[in-house]
């Protein structure tokens, strides 16, 4: 296994020489690891999560979603954790990333009861998060969620909501101990309307149902039957659920991007070491043009989705109002370029490549959800030309 990083994008003015040094002390634990990684393969996707979730804790990768310390609001430095992990195990990414997904709603809307309550055993990895906003009938459009949350006429004017309806599609759904939750209170119509609610998992009236998926892991559809919450429960204020979740999702959908070209590295260093040494027809496949091509085409696609990722992690740390639209172009551009370079990879290998539990064939199955979850590129697409200046398009269309 080699290092999932190109120095040459690292050397790049858009880091930093702490986002270096990240970089190589992540690879080096990655790779040190590769024993931990085979092992949880074999295990219960539940058992995987909490597994990874308390060992990314204790080695600190989640250290800065602890309050007592000093948290960093560092995007970069996430996306290059998220890459390393990506390269190295794809379970071990998912539970670093909804991890970080959970607690950074916490972080930047909580109140200080809240942040010291969840943060420190999230940090730790002794407490598992999950951000539910999902539904059957709600996915990359947020306004249109349903779960209800209903002040309690009942409760004796303590202020305290009753939730009901469901939720779809919950990563960490069945393993998680506080759902981040966006339901419906009626403060007015669409977004205006929802708020958002800290779930502990034990909570009556919640459960959750457990889901398969083509990548094995932990999801779940949530149920919530007259599931009450005291008004403390609100995260950020009454009516601001939207506000915290798109602002969430803005920002780690560059993360996706990120994983995405970890994914695609992993499959490129794969199919390029089969290549080299793989002889047919004389020589070896790399001495082939058709081959060396499509390795070529795959190289362009890595540099063109690894500067995006650096371009909007940058635009997104140093606090550009066009953050989002950033964050948009590199998560669709790297995860559909992701996508060709996987399947590019398995065409290499032949037969050898859609092997049960090789690297490629595990790199197919997981690269596919990184273009759905956290907006689809059908959606992306739209929000991307929806906030083209119109004054640069007039131009174009009078040239």
């Amino acid at each position: 296994m080699t290092t999932s990083f190109d120095p040459e994008v690292l050397a790049l003015p858009f880091y930093e020489d702490s986002h270096r040094r990240l970089a190589a002390e992540a690879g080096a634990w990655c790779d040190s690891n590769r024993v931990l990684w085979e092992e949880v393969r074999a295990l219960d996707p539940d058992a995987a999560g909490r597994c990874l979730v308390r060992v990314l804790g204790a080695a600190g990768w989640l250290s800065e979603l602890d309050p007592r310390g000093a948290p960093v609001d560092d995007f970069r430095a996430v996306c290059l954790r998220r890459e390393a992990l990506a390269y190295s195990e794809d379970l071990a990414d998912f539970a670093f990333s909804i991890q970080a997904l959970a607690a950074t709603p916490l972080l930047r809307f909580g109140s200080e009861a809240q942040r010291r309550r969840y943060l420190p055993g999230m940090a730790a990895g002794t407490l598992i998060g999950a951000f539910a906003v999902s539904e059957k009938e709600a996915g990359s459009d947020v306004a249109s969620v349903g779960l209800e949350a209903v002040r309690d006429a009942d409760g004796e004017g303590d202020g305290s909501y009753v939730l009901n309806g469901r939720k779809a599609w919950i990563a960490n759904g069945t393993i998680a101990d506080v759902f981040v939750v966006i339901a419906r209170t009626g403060q007015g119509p669409g977004p205006l309307g929802l708020s958002a609610f800290l779930v502990p998992a034990g909570t009556p009236g919640l459960r959750a149902e457990r889901i398969d998926a083509i990548a094995p892991r932990s999801f779940a559809h949530l149920s919530f039957e007259d599931c009450r919450l005291p008004a403390d429960a609100v995260l950020g204020r009454p009516g601001k659920g939207f506000v915290v979740a798109v602002d969430l999702l803005e920002r780690f959908r560059t993360t996706v991007g990120a994983a995405a070209l970890g994914f695609a590295r992993r499959a490129f260093d794969t199919a390029l070491g089969h290549v080299l040494a793989r002889e047919a027809y004389g020589a070896t496949l790399f001495d082939l043009q058709l081959v060396k091509a499509s390795l070529a085409d795959m190289e362009v696609q890595l540099n063109a989705a690894a500067l995006l990722v650096a371009r909007a992690a940058w635009e997104t740390d140093r606090g550009s109002r066009r953050f989002a639209r950033h964050s948009n172009i590199a998560k669709v551009h790297a995860t559909e370029a992701a996508q060709g370079v996987v399947d590019n990879a398995v065409q290499l290998l032949g037969a050898a490549g859609i092997v049960e539990g090789s690297v490629t064939e595990r790199l197919y199955r997981q690269i596919r959800s990184l273009r759905i979850y956290e907006g689809t590129s059908e959606v992306l697409r739209m929000a991307i030309a929806g906030s083209l200046d119109m004054r640069r398009a007039a131009r174009v269309a009078a040239a």
